[in-house]
């Protein structure tokens, strides 16, 4: 079955950067775009980055453009995400997925809190 297995987060200061990792399984992982979401308490899960398939192609929420910097590894079936110049609004759990719903299927995310 689909599964998506995200990771690296943790606590780290405003101004500090973290990286990312999403290790998907389960379909033809080379075919698809992957996006990066987020949700913080009380909010909506936000769509904040996009890689399409050959990695040639990306798209990013103005919320994290310019700090936030998406990436894949086909052969290992990962996308990343670097993180640069974090703020405490970027405090969310972390979830990986194909953008625009196609799999149901959800990871337990990885949390990122930005706190002094």
């Amino acid at each position: 079955q689909v599964q998506f297995v995200e990771s690296g987060g943790g606590l780290v200061q405003p101004g500090g950067a973290l990286r990312l990792s999403c290790a998907a399984s389960g379909f033809t992982f080379i075919t698809w775009p992957m996006g990066w979401y987020r949700q913080a308490p009380g909010k909506e899960r936000e769509y904040i980055a996009r890689v399409e398939w050959n990695g040639d192609s990306t798209y990013y929420a103005d919320s994290v453009k310019g700090r936030f910097t998406i990436s894949r590894d086909n052969a290992k079936n990962t996308i990343y995400l670097q993180m640069n110049s974090l703020k405490p609004e970027d405090t969310a759990v972390y979830f990986c997925n194909v953008p625009g719903g196609y799999f149901d299927s959800w990871g337990q995310g990885t949390q990122v809190t930005v706190s002094s």
